[in-house]
């Protein structure tokens, strides 16, 4: 007897492939989303002190007060609303498991859900094992924003979702404030939800802002806002992050994430609660994450790539179409076993594996990986 998959056609993430590979041959790996650098000395203090103070024992299901609080205060001053602490905010384990409690809280079987491609490759699966349908809508290939009309068409009686991102992974569009009230326009007189994933709010580039969906007038009473303070303070292994959403929408998440994980590491929310206290230690991001980006893509544009603008998030693209019309999952492979430097091919952010010759660097690591990495991507040409 063997085991029907309730997941036939899904593997193993191309981000475990990938990191693995790069592992295996020693590349540097620009490909997996996590900061190749540690997270300030302050916060890992702070959880050392309520390690040791004893706060080692479950947390509330919804998160302890203070992070809450804290997290409303620091949500009111960057985008400019308070959500109540008690009936709005969440604090969870990753915002992974943020997007699967909100889909699972809100998708029955036979919805459809919208998904705009290229899409980070949770949203489906989350979809899927709620019995939902997922119906893909790709962004515009030039700049990868959001063609509103192929949305509007989208749309059918049996739409109950849409899930969104931004800033964007994989591209880097970050969008405007009309891309919201042109969502909200499409949806306000429908029972459609919105699975914002906004785990790059504070990784924006080129003076662009991050417009929550929480913040907007219309959409907040539709949206769970999904979020990460992994991503945001280098420590994404500690799997920390939350769900801001109105009381009617809170509430059946809880009901959700209180039997997915129950709660979050106790020590490391009374960390965050203190270390948020200091609104420059996020505020100083996008700047520190700028510098970053503009010295990787300067680098870049002394290979043979094409380097595509990034506004957002930290990933940088690049196109090699008039290189070689070699796939982009091959070119990823070669260039890790024999550039070694990791990256990953977009075309599996696509749900047919659309292939515009396109690869994703992460850049959010050290300067001296960064610059070995450009060094060895200067050889591009002996590989195709």
């Amino acid at each position: 007897m063997s085991l029907r998959s309730k997941l036939p056609h899904i593997g193993t993430t191309i981000f475990t492939v990938m990191s693995q590979m790069a592992s295996e041959e020693g590349a540097i790996n620009l490909s997996q989303g996590f900061p190749g650098f540690g997270a300030d000395p302050i916060l890992l203090d702070l959880v050392g002190k309520y390690t040791r103070e004893g706060f080692n024992q479950y947390a509330p299901m919804a998160g302890i007060p203070s992070l809450r609080k804290i997290l409303s205060e620091k949500t009111r001053l960057t985008q400019g609303y308070f959500p109540d602490p008690d009936r709005e905010v969440t604090i969870v384990s990753g915002a992974t498991e943020a997007i699967f409690s909100a889909v699972s809280a809100i998708v029955r079987a036979g919805d459809e859900v919208i998904i705009l491609e290229p899409a980070y490759d949770s949203y489906e699966p989350a979809i899927l094992l709620n019995g939902g349908i997922p119906v893909y809508v790709p962004l515009n290939s030039t700049d990868f924003s959001v063609d509103w009309e192929q949305v509007k068409n989208a749309i059918s009686s049996k739409t109950r979702a849409i899930l969104v991102n931004s800033p964007h992974n994989p591209s880097g569009f970050v969008w405007a404030e009309n891309d919201l009230n042109t969502l909200a326009n499409l949806i306000w007189d429908r029972e459609i939800y919105v699975v914002s994933d906004e785990v790059y709010e504070h990784i924006t580039f080129d003076d662009k802002r991050h417009f929550s969906l929480g913040a907007h007038p219309e959409l907040n009473q539709k949206t769970f806002v999904c979020g990460s303070f992994g991503k945001t303070f280098h420590v994404t292994g500690w799997k920390i992050g939350y769900c801001i959403a109105p009381p009617t929408l809170t509430e059946e998440f809880r009901k959700i994430h209180q039997y997915v994980t129950f709660s979050t590491v106790t020590p490391i929310q009374y960390a965050f609660a203190e270390y948020l206290e200091v609104p420059d230690r996020y505020l100083s991001i996008p700047s520190f994450y700028q510098g970053k980006r503009d010295f990787f893509a300067k680098g870049l544009k002394e290979t043979l790539f094409e380097v595509i603008p990034s506004h957002g998030s930290f990933f940088q693209l690049v196109s090699y179409g008039h290189l070689s019309k070699i796939s982009d999952r091959e070119l990823a492979e070669k260039m890790t076993r024999k550039l070694k430097v990791a990256c990953i091919p977009v075309s599996v952010f696509y749900s047919d594996k659309k292939d515009d010759k396109i690869i994703r660097f992460c850049f959010a690591k050290t300067t001296e990986d960064l610059s070995k990495g450009i060094e060895r991507l200067q050889n591009l040409r002996s590989i195709l």
